[in-house]
């Protein structure tokens, strides 16, 4: 992308050194009381901050690292070695939440955002799903109607990230009701914290990923300014979120793939000190067979994933690689997260051991940021476009 320029392998690599001692010695510590209280200690969002994790993707004329996408799923990969809820704050805002600024936001609206969101002042979340819109995301019945010098909106969001927390809402709405005009109808806003008319609902309790705040967020008549359209540009903001979705889907191949790479080495461990018939499981060629297809996979979707930011970088359309790295990346992770489950036997069906949590947060990768289903709709669409 334009916005982010070269970073050579010299330049990240003392960054990758810098987050992998953070991972090691604040994060993966903190990961019980994450579980344990359904929150990021303040302290650790400190840590996160003051090394520049909030402002990977946001241009350095903002404040940010401007890291190019090569660059970012190292440091993403690395990351993601811990729990994946830290990613959530720090990758929805950088991610879909913020790039909607960064690709298709005004001047002005970049120069009042992007700064607070590189410094880790501002959360963001992004506002598309809807209770009768997941897969079919053209299909949104959320409303923004020009008053005057406003827009008013109506209507509801199902499943946000970040939304209890956040600073600031990017919300998909439509601004013209003609059937006929599809996605062409959809317009994104910038809706702040606090707005009159917006209301985000209590935090859902989910299977996995405590610490990841979700919940339901309703805009009643909710009153925001025409310059908060994004752009200043009515009927661009589906095509915005497809575009901030291609480069997600990259990101969330390298935190799979960073996921993959803890339950790995947790299995590893495990292998090596569990002692049955006299000796360590590892040396058993069925457990040896597990942590090779394992390996193998993680090392595919690490492979994939670099490949591919690398594509990006260079201006290249990606998107059938994009999808292809989020499906194949996902699946894999929850076939290395069964394994390692299996590996620790009973001990991994109990919280003694962070498999069972690691276990429970692997399964959404398949369902978030497009199914598994709709990346292999997306793939094979991409494949016969091509052939024809």
């Amino acid at each position: 992308m334009s916005n982010r320029r070269h970073w050579t392998q010299d330049e990240i690599d003392p960054l990758l050194d810098a987050v992998r001692r953070v991972v090691d010695e604040k994060l993966i510590p903190a990961e019980d009381h994450l579980e344990r209280e359904d929150e990021i200690p303040e302290q650790v969002l400190g840590v996160m901050r003051d090394l520049g994790l909030f402002a990977y993707a946001i241009p350095e004329e903002h404040g940010g690292l401007g890291l190019s996408k090569y660059a970012e799923v190292q440091v993403i990969q690395e990351f993601c070695r811990a729990a994946p809820a830290y990613r959530s704050y720090v990758g929805t805002t950088n991610g879909v939440g913020g790039q909607c600024v960064v690709l298709a936001g005004s001047d002005e609206q970049k120069r009042r955002y992007l700064p607070a969101v590189a410094s880790g002042e501002m959360i963001v979340s992004f506002c598309l799903t809807e209770p009768d819109a997941g897969s079919d995301a053209k299909s949104l019945k959320t409303r923004a109607v020009r008053d005057g010098d406003d827009y008013v909106i109506n209507g509801s969001k199902r499943f946000i990230s970040n939304s209890p927390v956040a600073g600031l809402f990017t919300v998909m709405a439509r601004t013209d009701p003609d059937p006929a005009k599809g996605a062409d109808g959809i317009s994104c806003f910038l809706v702040e914290a606090g707005t009159p008319g917006l209301t985000v609902h209590p935090k859902l309790k989910k299977m996995g990923q405590r610490g990841a705040p979700t919940a339901d967020v309703s805009f009643d008549d909710c009153r925001v300014p025409a310059s908060q359209l994004l752009g200043g540009i009515e009927g661009h903001g589906f095509r915005t979120a497809m575009q901030v979705l291609d480069d997600a889907r990259i990101h969330m191949g390298a935190v799979c793939a960073g996921l993959s790479r803890r339950l790995i080495e947790e299995m590893v461990r495990y292998a090596k000190d569990r002692q049955q018939f006299g000796r360590p499981i590892a040396d058993f060629q069925l457990i040896q067979a597990m942590i090779a297809d394992s390996e193998a996979e993680c090392f595919a979707a690490k492979a994939m994933v670099e490949k591919t930011a690398q594509m990006l970088d260079a201006g290249d359309a990606c998107i059938k690689e994009a999808a292809s790295c989020k499906y194949f990346a996902s699946e894999a992770l929850w076939r290395i997260a069964d394994r390692a489950l299996q590996v620790h036997g009973g001990y991994g069906y109990v919280q003694e051991y962070p498999v069972e949590r690691l276990f429970r947060d692997a399964r959404l990768f398949r369902i978030f940021e497009g199914t598994s289903q709709v990346m292999q709709l997306v793939i094979a669409r991409e494949v016969l476009k091509q052939a024809s």
